[in-house]
């Protein structure tokens, strides 16, 4: 509802008419919206553009240290993601299909879907702030939503990004050494797997400190907006004076 109104308020007769202030950039509720779009960007850029590879050198018969690989992405479904074969007669037949596991995909896409309308709303927010600030402080209801939204959005970014990092642990899991002994092809006689190497993640590892400095930033940043808020105001009036 608070929504439909600003947009209502923009268009009415009265309040409509931009008037661009950049000034409020500099003050801290317009430079943090900045920082958390800028911050929002890095996070889902880090996590959804990653893709990897963990690799394997297989000997079986007629082959030696033969490279099979794993190429793995965003949104991490490892389960559906399968080595290639060491050889076309698939090691005199004692190679099967072999596919890594664990499906990621709910926390990483709720990571990145966070970030972006995250990234979505600051823009919306930052028009707001520089150029219809007006509507904003006569109107009591849009600090209030304003408010609202920093709180559920700062408890979000708490519980995506935690929930990423636990998945990115076991991502890690999935594509290092220790995938070699559930590799039931690599258990058959006369075929021996080695682990070769594993693309780095540091990228990955970004993208969680980005989350918690989103975390950081938006709890911060409640204190800013509760002060425009008719809530901030009635506390001081009531507090006692000395």
């Amino acid at each position: 509802w608070s929504l439909w109104s600003l947009l209502a308020a923009l268009v009415s007769p009265r309040m409509a008419g931009l008037r661009a202030d950049f000034g409020l950039l500099l003050e801290p509720l317009g430079f943090i919206k900045v920082l958390e779009w800028i911050f929002s960007i890095f996070a889902f850029a880090t996590c959804g553009g990653f893709q990897g590879e963990t690799t394997l050198l297989v000997s079986c018969k007629g082959v030696v240290n033969k490279t099979v690989t794993a190429a793995f992405a965003y949104p991490f479904r490892l389960n559906t993601v399968v080595f290639s074969a060491p050889d076309p007669k698939r090691c005199g037949g004692t190679w099967t299909d072999v596919y890594l596991v664990g499906n990621f995909s709910s926390s990483a896409q709720f990571f990145v879907t966070l970030a972006v309308l995250v990234f979505l709303y600051c823009i919306a927010a930052l028009v707001v702030y520089i150029g219809y600030k007006h509507v904003y402080q006569q109107n009591s209801k849009f600090p209030l939503t304003d408010l609202a939204i920093t709180v559920i959005t700062a408890f979000l970014w708490l519980v995506s990004t935690f929930a990423w990092a636990k998945a990115l642990a076991d991502i890690k899991m999935s594509t290092g050494a220790s995938i070699i002994p559930g590799v039931e092809s690599c258990k058959a006689r006369g075929t021996t797997c080695r682990f070769a190497s594993v693309t780095s993640m540091g990228t990955l590892n970004v993208s969680v400190v980005f989350g918690l400095l989103n975390m950081v930033l938006w709890g911060g940043n409640i204190w800013f907006v509760y002060k425009d808020t008719n809530l901030h105001n009635e506390s001081k009036r009531i507090s006692p004076s000395p």
